[in-house]
């Protein structure tokens, strides 16, 4: 988990009264407000969690999110309640993760679970008692038969019977639900047939259907697990898809983590704009996640950073030629080839079939505990699709990485593009005491500040 500042508490121990804290907070969480209005959630979570007694809570931060006018597709899962049936029934078949087949005794306890989840989930939701974060909610919850399924058929000679796959959403009626006013779309882990026949889903496949097919800006999926670990035991907040699936190859997740991260990467490939695996077992994690800046858990993202990487010393000149109309007009200050040569190892390049149009480089002030990006520059002809925002999100994982609290730019043109993504005006003694001996007062540089 990132680290909070010194006057951040958690929930259960803020003071009741610490306006301060509330006003700064109010209007951080704005921009995250504005941003995701009118925008599409999958959220997804196992019958673990109902389990767990999360989702109480869990509700209750969705139907703000509701309030704030997220479009919300909530998909369960009933494994551990469809074992207890089982169990209950006097059956020995248990299911663990991965396909397994699914008798008739099987589908018959899947429905029991599934509707029992569906009605505890629907309850949640119908909650309204004053001095309560669900005081004046009225959201209506909406299930249906929006799922076409397939039987999985016979694999390698066994026959999954009652176990399926997706085949189809019904998309037009999703979006027709999700858009009605106050209401979330509610799918239980089962799928039916044109022949009327009921399937039994894998949850973490049929969330990661709907989040394709509807474009969701997020597919959001709860676990136990607290997210991808890095080596030092720390919590790998964002990572590139292509990452992803090296992590996923190398086969050192455990269980519950390797099967959300791939449908993570899978969602994130086909069109979901980011995938995040969090923690129920932190409460509020789906707020902290998206109202935070680095968030509580493991976010994937595509970005198309198959293009970027460090550079080396031969791509010096592809980065002059970056550089130099920049310079020309006054931009950039100069830079002899050999000082680009000197620090070539600080840049970092977006490269596609050979060519380079992008570049930025960070200097690190470990003791003020600061950085500074410079030289962000995209290629005019490549402008406009986000490379640049490609650049300083890297960048500032960068920055994090080196222990940097704060990154910094100086700019005589570009002022409004850096505001617009976070950045605040300073002063020369905000910056670190080696970079205001080295400022350059003739060009009277504007300095913008971020913290990480």
């Amino acid at each position: 988990m990132p680290d909070l500042e010194p006057d951040t508490v958690s929930a259960l121990e803020a003071p009741e009264f610490a306006p301060a804290q509330f006003v700064r907070w109010f209007r951080d969480v704005a921009p995250h407000v504005h941003a995701f209005r009118g925008k599409t959630f999958v959220v997804a979570f196992g019958g673990e969690l109902v389990q767990a007694g999360a989702l109480n809570a869990l509700v209750q931060d969705l139907s703000l999110l509701s309030s704030l006018g997220i479009r919300l597709v909530l998909v369960h899962g009933s494994r551990p309640q469809v074992n207890e049936q089982l169990r209950l029934k006097g059956f020995t078949q248990q299911f663990d993760r991965g396909l397994s087949p699914t008798d008739a005794a099987a589908l018959e306890c899947a429905k029991e679970a599934a509707g029992e989840i569906r009605l505890d989930i629907e309850a949640a939701f119908s909650q309204g008692l004053p001095n309560t974060p669900m005081s004046h909610a009225h959201i209506r919850v909406i299930s249906g038969n929006f799922v076409t399924a397939r039987p999985a058929g016979v694999i390698d000679g066994v026959d999954y019977k009652h176990t399926g796959q997706v085949r189809k959403i019904d998309i037009d009626a999703l979006k027709f639900a999700i858009e009605k006013g106050s209401s979330v779309v509610l799918l239980s882990p089962l799928g039916f047939s044109p022949t009327g026949d009921a399937f039994n889903l894998a949850m973490e496949d049929l969330a990661t259907s709907v989040a394709v097919a509807l474009r969701a800006e997020k597919l959001i999926f709860l676990s136990g697990s607290p997210g991808v670990m890095n080596d030092d035991g720390t919590l790998d907040t964002e990572l590139a898809r292509v990452d992803a699936d090296a992590l996923l190859a190398a086969g050192t997740l455990d269980e519950d983590t390797h099967a959300f991260l791939h449908c993570a990467s899978l969602a994130v490939k086909r069109g979901v704009a980011r995938a995040h695996l969090l923690p129920f077992t932190l409460d509020g994690s789906v707020l902290l996640e998206i109202f935070t800046h680095d968030g509580v858990g493991t976010m994937v993202v595509e970005d198309t950073l198959d293009d970027l990487r460090p550079a080396t010393i031969d791509d010096v000149g592809a980065i002059l030629s970056l550089i130099e109309p920049l310079e020309a007009d006054g931009t950039l200050v100069p830079r002899p080839r050999s000082v680009v040569e000197r620090d070539v190892e600080n840049f970092t390049v977006l490269e596609h079939d050979g060519v380079i149009y992008g570049c930025a480089t960070l200097h690190s002030f470990p003791g003020e505990q600061m950085a500074e990006m410079a030289c962000l520059i995209v290629h005019p002809e490549w402008q406009g699709s986000g490379e640049g925002e490609i650049l300083l999100r890297h960048m500032e994982s960068r920055a994090r990485a080196a222990g940097a609290k704060r990154l910094f730019v100086l700019t005589t043109r570009t002022s409004h593009w850096f505001m617009k993504r976070g950045f605040v005006q300073g002063g020369i003694a905000d910056l670190p005491r080696e970079k205001q001996n080295n400022y350059n007062r003739s060009r009277n540089s504007l300095v913008f500040i971020k913290k990480l």
